[in-house]
């Protein structure tokens, strides 16, 4: 890519915000985004936002989650974590199932060339 057709990086002076990380330091993070104005100071016409970020493990690994926390204080937030943890682990759950499925139906199959199979008319079998 040329220097002239790479993307110019711009941040949004007028949606910045100061972020902090709030941890147990057992089960996740809730991370804390105040809207401030390009000097730093808080703008109070814009509302505080919260996510939780915890993970879970899977036979590959842990696989973070990130979510979003329809909170108005950390207090509220951190009453709110347990359940949206396990909300958004579960529609990883089902993302994954879903994604399995998929790959599971896109097996190509060999003798099948008009139906998306393999190119070049699929000639190798295996026997």
């Amino acid at each position: 890519m040329h220097e002239s057709q790479s993307p110019e990086m711009t941040m949004d002076v007028n949606n910045l915000y100061l972020e902090e990380v709030i941890t147990d330091q057992k089960i996740g993070a809730i991370r804390r985004l105040t809207p401030v104005d390009a000097n730093g100071a808080q703008d109070e016409s814009r509302r505080v936002l919260y996510y939780g970020q915890t993970q879970m493990m899977t036979p590959a690994g842990a696989l973070p989650l990130n979510f979003e926390l329809e909170a108005d204080s950390l207090e509220q937030a951190v009453k709110m974590f347990s359940e949206a943890a396990n909300k958004a682990m579960h529609q990883t759950i089902e993302e994954l199932k879903e994604m399995r499925r998929q790959a599971a139906s896109s097996i190509v199959v060999p003798g099948q060339e008009g139906m998306g199979g393999m190119p070049g008319g699929g000639k190798i079998q295996l026997r």
